[in-house]
């Protein structure tokens, strides 16, 4: 047997009462276990990576970037290839557990999480990135889209779409979606995957892709992780600017910046175009509109780029930075709540969309329900970014009926840990949403409040049937990221 091959209970990834079958509060692949049968009965199965249960290991798998939602797993592996995904798999549906992947854990409201009766999958193990290979590349699917970028940007090629945290892993954001800043040219991310391997349910190792299995394609990106792991990816990639120019446009009210948003989405003379509510110190609200041109060479005509729009010229801000400064934009800020201990406080977020027709009486009424100080918190703030529809593709994304929508999004950062604080807020999310629900809105589901089966198949709506039917044919058991509670 290779030296890297460590043998571990099949009770490792299965139901509570396997715990008890394995090396108690440590690691287990630090000591393997040897063959045959132990005295509670369970089989030896070999993975090439580490099995852990030891406290630390565990809590962390209980834990996500929202700190709301807490459930210990039985065990965490952290697979060393797709081999692993599947033997845990099959495990889990040997004997009745789950399996819960997990990239970066940055979901706010315990979706990548299972609970004594079954294990995570650390997916983030998995993060091998492969050469350029002229319009895409192969990645893992535990891959950040930050180490993708260490790879493609020496090669003058970037992913499409990105999202505006690029410390997210890949495959944990292929299976919600993925909207980023340039997401009405090119769509979400999940629409600029070419194909992907992934493990099934049941256990079965496939590569799919537009032509080959498509159901199962189809149900995979945007599908919530319901019916397969994702271990690899081929995505798309495109010609990466040198720079960006980028404006800050400030507006007095909501109806001036929802014009110019409209103005902008329609004619294009900007690559991405988002919106944001904020706050200030002095009081009141603030409408900003953040538009950015991406250049090589020659940058653009200030002038064009503005012409014609209707924001505060006094308060307009124009800078100029690398591609990649303008796609890590967010890293100062992650590295001041980090300093000041935000970062580790609850994330109570809300994602929704909501279409152009309804957009300014539902965020107005939204708006004067809001208390910036208590509901958003400083550094808080309300995204409204407009967004064309006929980009996405993603079959199981749902979107507003209108041609136009709008990202809009509740971005709270709560200025302390207080528990009774954030079940307030999930309580406005709640709210909130059914609001924008009646309001012909939907959901974006990387949201912090529960939702029951019956939400998510309206949620869903027609395209449920797809999801079910990939459900039934792949994941019968049920085995997959049980944290959503989809089925």
């Amino acid at each position: 047997m290779d030296a890297k091959r460590r043998s571990v209970l099949l009770g490792g990834l299965a139901a509570a009462a396997s715990v008890a079958g394995l090396t108690g509060g440590t690691a287990a692949s630090a000591a393997p276990v040897p063959g045959g049968r132990t005295g509670g009965g369970w089989p030896p199965l070999e993975f090439d990576g580490q099995v852990l249960t030891d406290p630390a290991s565990l809590s962390a798998a209980a834990d996500d970037f929202g700190h709301i939602v807490h459930k210990t797993p039985a065990a965490v592996l952290r697979p060393a290839n797709s081999d692993d995904v599947k033997h845990a798999i099959d495990l889990a549906r040997q004997y009745h557990g789950k399996a819960a992947p997990q990239g970066q854990s940055h979901s706010v409201w315990g979706r990548s999480m299972t609970d004594s009766q079954g294990g995570v999958i650390d997916m983030s193990s998995l993060h091998s990135v492969g050469a350029v290979q002229n319009d895409r590349i192969t990645v893992d699917a535990g891959a950040k889209w930050s180490e993708v970028l260490a790879v493609t940007l020496p090669a003058g090629k970037t992913p499409p779409v990105l999202c505006d945290y690029l410390e997210l892993s890949v495959g944990g954001t292929i299976v919600v979606g993925g909207v980023g800043a340039t997401t009405s040219t090119y769509g979400v991310q999940s629409d600029n995957v070419i194909s992907m391997e992934v493990v099934t349910g049941k256990g079965e190792k496939f590569t799919c892709s537009p032509t080959s299995r498509s159901d199962l394609f189809n149900a995979i990106r945007a599908g919530l992780g319901q019916v397969a792991v994702i271990t690899k990816v081929t995505l798309k990639l495109v010609a990466a600017p040198a720079s960006t120019r980028r404006f800050q446009f400030f507006y007095p009210d909501l109806a001036t910046m929802l014009t110019d948003a409209r103005f902008l989405s329609g004619n294009n003379r900007f690559d991405a175009v988002q919106g944001a509510i904020l706050a200030p110190p002095t009081g009141g609200w603030a409408y900003r509109l953040d538009a950015t041109k991406f250049f090589t060479g020659t940058p653009p005509d200030d002038a064009a780029l503005t012409a014609g729009l209707h924001d505060d010229p006094a308060r307009r801000t124009a800078t100029t930075s690398t591609y990649f400064e303008w796609l890590n934009r967010l890293a100062a800020l992650e590295a001041l709540l980090r300093s000041n201990g935000q970062w580790f406080n609850p994330h109570p977020w809300l994602t929704t969309f909501i279409g152009d027709s309804r957009v300014q009486a539902v965020v107005t009424d939204e708006v004067n329900r809001t208390n910036a100080a208590t509901d958003l918190g400083q550094f808080g703030q309300i995204v409204l970014s407009p967004l064309k529809k006929s980009a996405i593709t993603s079959p199981l994304l749902r979107k507003p009926s209108d041609n136009l929508f709008y990202a809009f999004n509740f971005v709270r950062v709560p200025a302390t840990a207080d528990v009774n604080n954030a079940n307030r807020l999930v309580e406005l999310n709640k709210a909130t949403y059914a609001r924008v629900r009646n309001a012909g809105g939907t959901l974006y589901p990387v949201s912090a409040f529960p939702m029951s089966r019956t939400d998510w198949r309206n949620h869903f709506g027609s395209s449920f049937n797809l999801l079910d039917a990939a459900k039934n044919r792949y994941d019968p058991n049920d085995l997959l990221t049980p944290g959503y509670e989809v089925f």
